[in-house]
């Protein structure tokens, strides 16, 4: 099916980094796959998780897995585009306190995107995350508009880079 779940090991190392900022937080599973990182949040005690995933299968995995985990409220899924979601939520004027991101490695350009969306509009909270998924042969923009990248965590062929919003 093409999805590339993020390793439990990784999972694990992101979500030491990201500690207590977890609880109560609305939270951002982008490009969600199977909804790992997302369902993670959650028993860590996000208030409010978001999935999107553009492939309907992904979407029905990721219901699956919170339907096996007796999880019924606190998540909204949304089978979309990420970057026309994102639209939606600036829409509905939804901010997201910790945001994570996974392209499919092969769609370098959605990398770029992403970083351009929330360091140029009002998707992230003051003191916001946003964590990157990528492998270590794309480099990603160290200062992308409001966002500043403080931070970068390699595994083997992955790497989650850490940006927070710079503040005037």
């Amino acid at each position: 099916m093409g999805i590339r779940p993020t390793s439990d090991r990784l999972r694990e190392t992101l979500f030491n980094v990201l500690g207590p900022h977890v609880d109560g937080c609305t939270f951002l599973d982008g490009c969600a796959g199977m909804g790992g990182v997302g369902i993670e949040a959650i028993s860590r005690g996000a208030r409010l998780v978001y999935f999107v995933d553009q492939s309907r299968k992904a979407c029905a995995i990721v219901r699956e897995n919170l339907q096996s985990l007796d999880v019924n409220v606190g998540f909204r899924l949304l089978d979309s585009d990420f970057l026309k979601a994102l639209d939606l939520f600036e829409r509905e004027g939804t901010v997201f306190d910790i945001v994570f991101v996974d392209p499919p490695y092969e769609k370098e350009t959605l990398y770029a995107e992403v970083l351009v969306a929330f360091g140029t509009r009002t998707l992230l909270a003051d003191e916001g995350l946003l964590v990157m998924e990528h492998t270590k042969r794309i480099e990603l923009a160290e200062v992308v508009g409001k966002l500043k990248r403080y931070r970068v965590l390699r595994q083997g062929d992955s790497v989650l880079s850490f940006y927070r919003a710079e503040t005037a």
